[in-house]
């Protein structure tokens, strides 16, 4: 049974396939009286986005929070399709594949390449030492053929293959970023090299999502930068498939290194070679030169990290902190201040880099300026006071303070 794209945080888009229309399955089967049903779910349906999986097995249980709506959705079907087992004579169970690819792959592969040619493939989120179980297509349809025949088996291996989950694998793990490289590389592509920890990706993946719930009912295209793809991408998840070996009967028939193989081989019109070569993208030429440029378009590598780290500063520190406005401001100045002091006692040189010091000229004031200022100051200040002398009139300052969170 197939599912909507999981990059689609859509909890009734889900709940509509991988639910509603499982119990429209099931119901199906029990009217016709079909004898056998084997349900696609998914490893996903024990991560909550939080904890690595290693060796995982089916005593696992569900998480009280899952990373997406795909994977609560799918955990709901599966239980659906276990709980009908034995149902008007409906033998059921549910087979969990971890990270599918090979031939015909729509998401997986594509979206390498699609990464690739647009220059996001250099990086690696996370460490780059999280430990995935992949499973190559055809290992999955086997899994699904061992599990029909042990359902149609008589006696007591169907009736111990039925009602149950199997997690199926290549039993093979591998380093998540390492299988990367090894289909982008095959294609002729670099491989990921940059690493960006989590905590620094996650707040640019929730504003890509905010942005998204904004703008994606007039068209914007999901985005594959997201928080729950931000988890899976560098969290641990690899599974113990002995029950599925003990019960059903299966043994992956295409090993790992075959199947990266096979898969390179069917996608060889998305090599780097057949790319066409074109000219500067028009946000190349819409922002030009200049140091702004740089740094958005990741000429300048240095800069534009130095950027995201600020801005990754900024945001936990001033936003996720929940600081009020006072402290807020009165965390930067400080911050910026130890950080002009740190700088201005810095040699000229550092291990063979130059740093650019801050002219005194920077920070004078002309008088002109600090009379402007100051006149500035003054008027804001007497204008915030005559309005507080006329709401204090109407004895409704207590409760304008209030409103506003004024701290007293």
């Amino acid at each position: 049974m197939a599912a909507p794209n999981s990059s689609i945080n859509n909890y009734q888009l889900h709940h509509s396939v991988n639910v509603e229309g499982t119990k429209n399955v099931i119901d199906a089967c029990i009217e016709l009286k079909v004898k056998r049903l084997i349900y696609t779910s998914s490893p996903s349906v024990f991560f909550d986005g939080i904890h690595a999986i290693f060796n995982g097995d089916e005593s696992l249980s569900y998480p009280a929070k899952h990373n997406d709506a795909y994977s609560a959705t799918k955990a709901e079907g599966e239980a659906l399709v276990i709980k009908s087992n034995g149902t008007n004579g409906l033998l059921t169970c549910c087979i969990r594949p971890s990270g599918i690819f090979g031939p015909g792959d729509k998401l997986f592969v594509p979206s390498l390449v699609a990464a690739a040619r647009a220059g996001k493939s250099k990086f690696i989120i996370g460490d780059g030492n999280n430990i995935y179980d992949f499973t190559y297509v055809e290992n999955v349809a086997h899994a699904h053929i061992c599990a029909e025949r042990a359902l149609a088996s008589e006696g007591m291996v169907a009736e111990k293959a039925a009602g149950q989950a199997y997690f199926v694998t290549n039993m093979e793990p591998i380093k998540f970023w390492e299988f990367v490289s090894l289909i982008q590389e095959g294609l002729g592509y670099a491989g990921p090299r940059i690493k960006i920890p989590a905590f620094v990706a996650m707040p640019i993946a929730h504003m890509v999502e905010w942005t998204y719930r904004l703008f994606g009912p007039y068209g914007m295209k999901v985005p594959q930068l997201a928080p729950s793809r931000i988890r899976l991408l560098s969290c641990s998840r690899s599974f113990n498939c002995s029950k599925a070996k003990d019960l059903l009967g299966y043994e992956p028939i295409v090993s790992l290194q075959d199947g990266i193989k096979m898969t390179i081989e069917s996608y060889s019109h998305l090599r780097a070679e057949h790319l066409h070569k074109r000219g500067p993208s028009r946000v190349s030429v819409y922002l030009g030169s200049g140091r702004v440029a740089d740094m958005l378009l990741w000429r300048d590598k240095r800069q534009t990290i130095t950027a995201l780290l600020l801005l990754v500063a900024i945001y936990y520190n001033f936003i996720a902190s929940g600081f009020i406005l006072l402290s807020g401001i009165s965390k930067l100045l400080l911050a910026t201040s130890i950080f002009l002091f740190i700088h201005g006692v810095l040699p000229e040189k550092i291990m063979g880099y130059t740093v650019e010091k801050i002219p005194p000229s920077r920070f004078h004031l002309s008088e002109k300026k600090l009379r402007r200022v100051a006149s500035l100051v003054a008027s804001t200040w007497n204008a915030a006071v005559n309005v507080l002398k006329y709401l204090s009139m109407g004895k409704d300052w207590v409760l304008f303070l209030k409103d506003f969170q004024l701290p007293l």
